[in-house]
């Protein structure tokens, strides 16, 4: 396609309008990522609100289209930033999908391949290289969905490395630091969801001392992903306090979980301090996690709908109970 032929394509006003949000969905590139590509890049350009929150002209969204649409067809994030600052300093504006300036080096990313992010990614998080393993979501993420990072990355790479704690091959600290720096972005993820459908939020918490929460928090994004609305309690919740928050806040499900057989156990209790369970069906219950997983027992005793062995089933089950019933009233 010709450079010259369209040379208003990257135009656009240069009045910054946009939130950092609108400009993710807009583009389909994360919030996290352009965070980043603004500190590492210095690209792309935002103004700023009296409230310090980002602001993106037009100008600056058909500048990140043409990014994306280069790493699409092949090229490094620097190589496609650097390509269009190449075009814009011989005063050349391309047009999205025109050739890049700099020779695309090959990018395919298959299935298969997504093995050797997962162990590069537990490796820079178990060595406490917390640079390495932003650098390397990045470049996930410039390729992959959201969804797909979490589940088919994130996921994998932090049982990967429980395991090698559990074998005595990473210390705990590597373990907490690993999990507090995901913990961070996934809570970022969180907050930057879609627009949610009309009813009350879900709510999702941790069984009572378990304080193993990121499997919880993981299937938290992936469903405000699918604009579902939450009230997300987290770690160590005691049953008598969720019994509390959900009486005043009448959720359509609640959603727990546990890693081990003791906090597993504790939930066995949950009708005790929720009768109406029983008595009405409602709330509906949604539990999940490792203690369940591996045990039959435990989860046959557990009222409620059992989640799954994996990230995906979770949300499918939660969509599924709240789609075939009368739950999506306000």
């Amino acid at each position: 396609m010709s450079l010259e032929g369209n040379q208003s394509s990257l135009a656009g006003s240069d009045e910054p309008i946009y939130n950092i949000g609108v400009v993710s969905r807009m583009t389909g590139i994360p919030v996290a990522t352009l965070r980043v590509w603004e500190r590492r890049y210095e690209f792309p350009s935002a103004g700023r609100t009296a409230g310090g929150h980002r602001l993106y002209s037009e100008q600056e969204l058909m500048r990140l289209r043409w990014v994306k649409a280069t790493i699409d067809q092949g090229m490094q994030t620097s190589q496609a930033i650097r390509s269009l600052r190449s075009y814009e300093r011989q005063g050349r504006i391309p047009e999205i999908g025109a050739p890049a300036a700099e020779p695309a080096a090959p990018r395919q990313v298959r299935d298969g391949s997504l093995d050797a992010y997962r162990q590069r990614l537990a490796g820079a998080l178990v060595r406490g290289d917390l640079d390495r393993a932003d650098q390397i979501l990045v470049e996930i993420m410039a390729i992959r969905p959201l969804e797909q990072v979490i589940s088919d990355l994130i996921s994998p790479a932090l049982a990967a490395i429980g395991e090698e704690w559990r074998a005595g091959r990473a210390h705990v600290a590597a373990e907490h630091l690993a999990s507090a720096f995901l913990r961070q972005r996934l809570t970022m993820w969180l907050a930057a969801g879609p627009p949610v459908h009309p009813i009350r939020p879900l709510v999702l918490a941790c069984a009572p001392n378990e304080w193993h929460e990121m499997g919880l928090l993981m299937l938290a994004v992936l469903l405000r992903r699918r604009r579902w609305p939450l009230a997300y309690l987290g770690q160590a919740t005691p049953l008598p306090d969720l019994a509390r928050f959900v009486r005043e806040s009448r959720p359509p499900a609640v959603v727990v979980t546990a890693t081990t057989e003791e906090t597993g156990q504790s939930l066995l209790s949950l009708p005790r301090w929720l009768p109406e369970i029983h008595q009405n069906g409602r709330p509906f219950i949604a539990f999940g996690g490792r203690a369940f997983s591996l045990n039959a027992e435990l989860r046959a005793a557990m009222p409620g709908v059992y989640l799954g062995a994996t990230l995906s089933e979770g949300v499918e089950a939660v969509e599924r109970l709240l789609r075939d019933t009368a739950a999506l009233t306000l």
